[in-house]
């Protein structure tokens, strides 16, 4: 079935009778804040858990609801509603539409329109525990997969009815980036790419640490970028804040050594390497298994080097495709390609330490054997896609 790519397009969003239709508030809010086209569809049912008048208000467009629509020209929303449409996602699902849908059957306005459609359907399961694990449930979901239609979700957690288990509604972040990962190119589909982000710790005492001023923002875009193009991405991270990325396998490592053993643990069987996080370049060499306990005097670190795990990665006999990070407070270019040169990586992403540390977007400069490419200033998961695009065509 042919459709364009979803990106500044548009996305009908159906919604059906269930508690978790408020949720949809958030998505339609979260979709339109991406640049996306959303027109509202919901059934009678939907209108009991929440308002069309919402709807409309953050969409900005009417919302439909009945087959016989007066505003439609022809009179057959139906097919009009899909024409226009990259894709069609029905957010809450119920147990029962997802049998109309295995089933054909077109007795409201949003059924007719996943069954005349001519774009993607994707649909996020919502119901009560014991709904989802009926056998039943589970065959129409099996149909669903079979018949190309993706499915996101379900969420395990507490429900409406008190119960706890898998039902739940994808949150609307999850849902919006599901949405997103469907419609990105798969350029790095059967790639497996091991990627590090976050800070490490290098321990002083029980309560102390010596560590860099890294969120780990870009690491964890870089990772969400790579799954959303189809990658196996492994993501060994440091100390973060940060929600783990959708669709990756995660490695915690705390600290340097720790970092470098789950490196050179997993980097045979990969493809790509991107050392993103800010490893520690010393840690001190006899750490206190008691808390050092404070004084007047001048307290004495001795620090030795750690292991510089990019290098060994690019050194490896068989190594796969590095890329390395600089981030650097000044001679940003000229360090950063020195550093490149040395480590013998064909690829190095230069950015100023002081405008992207801790930060929702970034200004960075990839450096190869062809030059210098300047990628403008952008939120990270942006900045990420691009580069990944730059490694995509650095691999063909």
């Amino acid at each position: 079935m042919a459709h364009k790519k979803l990106g500044s397009g548009k996305l009908v969003l159906g919604i059906t009778g269930g508690i978790a239709a408020y949720k949809a508030a958030e998505l339609v809010r979260l979709l339109v804040k991406a640049n996306i086209d959303v027109q509202v569809v919901m059934t009678e049912a939907a209108c009991q858990f929440i308002t069309p008048v919402t709807m409309q208000a953050l969409s900005g467009k009417p919302v439909f609801i009945g087959m016989w629509d007066s505003s439609i020209a022809n009179g057959m929303p139906h097919i009009e509603l899909s024409r226009e449409a990259d894709a069609i996602l029905v957010a809450p699902a119920s147990a029962d539409f997802i049998a109309k849908v295995v089933h054909g059957q077109a007795d409201d306005l949003l059924s007719t329109l996943c069954l005349a459609r001519d774009c993607p359907l994707l649909v996020a399961p919502a119901m009560n525990k014991q709904m989802w694990e009926n056998p039943a449930t589970q065959r129409n979901i099996n149909q669903l997969k079979a018949d190309g239609i993706s499915i996101l979700g379900p969420a395990s957690g507490e429900q409406a009815c008190g119960e706890v288990g898998l039902g739940r509604m994808l949150e609307a972040e999850a849902l919006l980036a599901g949405v997103i990962a469907h419609f990105t190119p798969k350029l790095l589909a059967g790639k497996r790419i091991l990627i590090t982000a976050g800070a490490t710790l290098e321990m002083i005492d029980p309560v102390r640490a010596i560590t860099n001023l890294s969120s780990g923002k870009m690491g964890y875009a870089i990772a969400q970028a790579a799954a959303d193009m189809g990658a196996e991405v492994t993501l060994v991270s440091g100390a973060t804040a940060l929600a783990m990325p959708s669709h990756v396998k995660n490695i915690s490592a705390t600290s340097a050594q720790n970092m470098y053993q789950a490196v050179m643990g997993n980097i045979a069987t990969q493809d790509i390497f991107i050392g993103v996080a800010a490893v520690a370049d010393y840690s001190p060499a006899s750490p206190s298994t008691q808390k050092i306990k404070k004084s007047k005097s001048l307290l004495t670190l001795e620090l030795t080097a750690n292991k510089d795990i990019l290098a060994e990665v690019a050194s490896l006999p068989n190594a796969p495709f590095c890329v390395g990070f600089a981030a650097e407070t000044e001679n940003l270019l000229e360090y950063a390609e020195a550093k490149r040169q040395a480590k013998k990586l064909p690829l190095i992403v230069a950015n100023l330490a002081t405008n992207a540390m801790g930060s929702d977007d970034n200004q960075v400069t990839l450096l190869d054997k062809n030059g210098a490419h300047v990628l403008p200033r952008a939120p990270k998961i942006e900045i990420a896609k691009l580069l990944l695009q730059h490694v995509a065509g650095m691999l063909l």
